[in-house]
């Protein structure tokens, strides 16, 4: 079982809608696929029109006495199946409280579902916290969507100094760009300087209004717009990911 958190510091970075792509595409190549949504804004399980059965259930996720089956509901696609988000106002605060003074409490959760799936993509919050460097411990990919602009290198440089405070695997962090215009020299310049650090994919997802269109359709890019430059995109990027993760 391969663990691929979707992670940025900020938001606004197409985090969400990659993990969604990304799961649908594993499913669709044969992986039995899980998308766990941790992120309390639920975007992930808006677009896969998924509802959690208890509100507030997060506790119930990650406790020690953590019971994941239950929360486990199928999607509209074959092998792939949904965590939902628990968007309630607490939920976040809950996942704080569980996992202060334990780091490895989200691998130890995750150890329940070995055997039962190919992949797990968790769809993270944005910034630091304590359930971040338990997400860091427990996937074995952090994958990071990056806007090639300032800020948002700066956020990279950012997490890239968090791993080496926190003795974190630096292995684990892998990146590619999204958001891309290559009609402006600041976009080209940057991800020029940046494959340099052979950290980031070499394809990228650009701006482009279909990924927008997911959440009119509720649904990943390959279902309404499956002939798309954006589909074929965020193929491309994922079969290279595929072939990195899994080499």
């Amino acid at each position: 079982m391969t663990t691929i958190a979707l992670y940025n510091l900020k938001g606004g970075v197409g985090k969400t809608a990659s993990c969604v792509n990304f799961a649908y595409l594993a499913a669709a190549d044969g992986y039995k696929t899980l998308l766990w949504d941790i992120d309390p804004q639920g975007s992930s399980s808006f677009y896969y029109k998924v509802k959690p059965k208890v509100h507030p259930g997060i506790k119930k996720l990650v406790t020690k006495d953590a019971d994941l089956e239950n929360a486990i509901m199928s999607s509209d696609f074959e092998l792939l199946d949904v965590i939902p988000a628990d968007n309630s106002s607490k939920s976040f605060d809950i996942m704080l409280d569980e996992m202060k003074g334990n780091k490895n409490r989200l691998k130890s959760i995750l150890k329940q579902l070995d055997g039962e799936y190919d992949f797990v993509f968790i769809d993270c919050p944005p910034g630091f916290s304590v359930l971040s460097e338990n997400i860091f411990n427990a996937a074995d990919i952090v994958l990071m969507p990056v806007i090639p602009t300032t800020l948002s290198i700066r956020t990279y440089h950012m997490v890239k100094d968090y791993f080496k405070e926190k003795d974190l695997d630096m292995s684990k962090m892998m990146c590619f760009f999204t958001m891309t215009d290559l009609r402006k020299n600041l976009h080209n310049e940057i991800m020029d300087e940046l494959y340099k650090d052979k950290r980031f994919f070499q394809n990228y997802i650009p701006y482009l209004s279909d990924v927008e269109k997911m959440g009119v359709h509720k649904a990943p890019i390959m279902e309404f717009a499956n002939s798309s430059y954006a589909a074929q995109c965020y193929r491309e990027l994922w079969t290279e990911i595929k072939e990195g993760v899994l080499e």
